[in-house]
C-alpha cells in the first residue's frame, strides 16, 4: 500500500544535503529511578490482561501551527477508546514516539501542544522524548536545561499534579529514567533516548544499558519492541535515513545476540513500513509513525531523485512495504496470547487529508508478527 500507487519506492534513502548537526547534542538530565530503569506497567495499570493488550503508538504529535490536525488525531485515538465495544479491544494506554512539543521542550509549550488536545484520553500516556522535547532555546532568559519539562511531565517520583498541565487533570507519569523499559505482560517495550542531532546520537552508557536489556527482554519469552525516535531507515526527502541509528543498532544486536519483534519511531512526520531482513533470514519490521498531528508532512522521495540515493551497503535487504505521505494517522498495536503463542497485530489508521472532513479514521496497513518464529 502507499499514497502513491505509481511511484515505485522500494528502498530508504539517503539524503546527500543533510548535515549531521552533533553540536546541538545536550547532557541527559538525572534518572528518577534506579537502574536498570525499568518500569512494570502493572504498577499504573493494575488490571492489565495477561492474555490481551491494546495501545495507541504515534510520535510527532505538537505543534502550534495548524494546530487542527494534533487536534483530529488525538479526537480519533479518543473515539477508539470510547466506541470500541470489548474490553478486551479497547486501547490501555498511548505509547508517544517523541516531538511531544515543538519548536523548543519549555513549560509553556505542553498546554496547548499536549494537554489540551489530550485531556479527554482517558489511558494514561508513556513517553520518549524526541529531539525537539529535548532542544533549548538559545535566548532563553531563564536557562532551563534539556528535558527538564518533559521529566515533570512523564518522569516524576509519583504520580501528581504537573504545574503547566492548566485544567486538563492529568497527572505525571512515573518513567524512571528519559530512556527505560516497560515490562508488561505480553511484551517489553525498550524506549531509547536518540537526543537532539538530526541523526541522533547515542552514549556509550545507554548502549550497554541497551544491551542488557535486549539480553533480559530475550528471556522472558515475550514480545521485544524498541523505540526510539530517531528513524534508521527511510525513503523521506526532509531526512532520509539514519546512519548513525542503523550502526547503533545494529552493533547492540549483535553484541546482545538478540533482535526484537519490531522497531518503531517518529521523527519522519509520515509512515512508513518497511522490513529488514538479516543473515539468517530472519526479518524485522521496522516502522515510522511520525505522522501524529505536526502540520507538515515529509514527503516520499522520487526513484530517480538523485538527491536521495538508495544503492548503498547499509540499505540492502530492507524493502519499503508500504507508506502513506499524504495524510495524518496513528498505530494501534494489539498483542494476543492464545495457546501459550503470542501474535502482535499492528493496525495503522489515516484520517482524511481534508481538514473540513470529519469523518472517523480508516485502517489504511495491517501487519502481524508472529513471537518466536
Amino acid at each position: 500500500m502507499s499514497s502513491h500507487p505509481d511511484t515505485k519506492r522500494s528502498r530508504p534513502v539517503f539524503k546527500t544535503a543533510a548535515l549531521d548537526d552533533q553540536e546541538k547534542f545536550q547532557p541527559l538530565p538525572s534518572p528518577t529511578g534506579p537502574s536498570p530503569y525499568q518500569l512494570d506497567i502493572k504498577s499504573v495499570l493494575p488490571d492489565l490482561s495477561n492474555r490481551k493488550m491494546v495501545f495507541h503508538m504515534a510520535g510527532d504529535t505538537g505543534g502550534l501551527v495548524q494546530p487542527v490536525y494534533k487536534h483530529r488525531v488525538a479526537e480519533e485515538m479518543i473515539r477508539q477508546c470510547q466506541d470500541t465495544v470489548s474490553d478486551e479491544d479497547r486501547p490501555q494506554f498511548f505509547f508517544h514516539l517523541g516531538d511531544v512539543v515543538y519548536n523548543y521542550g519549555h513549560a509553556e509549550e505542553y498546554y496547548p501542544q499536549f494537554f489540551e488536545p489530550y485531556r479527554n484520553y482517558p489511558c494514561p500516556i508513556f513517553a520518549i522524548p524526541g529531539n525537539h522535547d529535548a532542544d533549548i532555546d538559545p535566548f532563553d532568559s531563564q536557562r532551563r536545561e534539556s528535558l527538564q519539562a518533559f521529566v515533570q511531565a512523564f518522569c516524576d517520583t509519583e504520580s501528581k499534579t504537573v504545574p503547566f498541565a492548566g485544567d486538563s487533570g492529568r497527572l505525571s507519569n512515573i518513567q524512571p529514567n528519559v530512556y527505560w523499559t516497560l515490562k508488561t505482560p505480553l511484551a517489553n517495550i525498550i524506549a531509547l533516548y536518540s537526543n537532539v542531532p538530526r541523526f541522533g546520537t547515542i552514549l556509550p552508557e545507554q548502549r550497554q544499558w541497551f544491551i542488557e536489556e535486549l539480553k533480559a527482554a530475550q528471556a522472558t519469552h515475550k514480545a521485544l519492541i524498541v523505540c526510539l525516535h530517531h528513524s534508521a531507515y527511510s525513503a523521506d526527502t526532509n531526512h532520509g535515513s539514519s546512519l548513525n541509528m542503523q550502526l547503533f543498532l545494529q552493533s547492540a544486536f549483535d553484541e546482545a545476540g538478540v533482535l526484537p519483534d519490531v522497531v518503531i519511531s517518529g521523527h519522519v512526520h509520515n509512515y512508513q513500513r518497511f522490513t529488514k531482513t538479516y543473515p539468517d533470514g530472519r526479518t524485522v519490521p521496522f516502522i515510522i509513525a511520525g505522522a501524529g498531528g505536526y502540520a507538515d508532512l515529509h514527503r516520499i522521495a522520487r526513484p530517480d531523485d538523485p538527491a536521495y540515493p538508495d544503492h548503498h551497503p547499509q540499505l540492502d535487504n530492507v524493502l519499503l512495504d508500504s507508506y502513506c505521505d499524504h495524510t495524518h494517522g496513528f498505530l494501534k498495536m494489539t498483542l494476543e496470547k492464545i495457546k501459550g503463542k503470542i501474535t502482535l497485530t499492528g493496525e495503522y489508521f489515516i484520517l482524511s487529508a481534508k481538514v473540513n472532513i470529519t469523518e472517523g479514521a480508516k485502517l489504511f496497513d495491517c501487519f502481524m508478527v508472529n513471537i518466536g518464529e
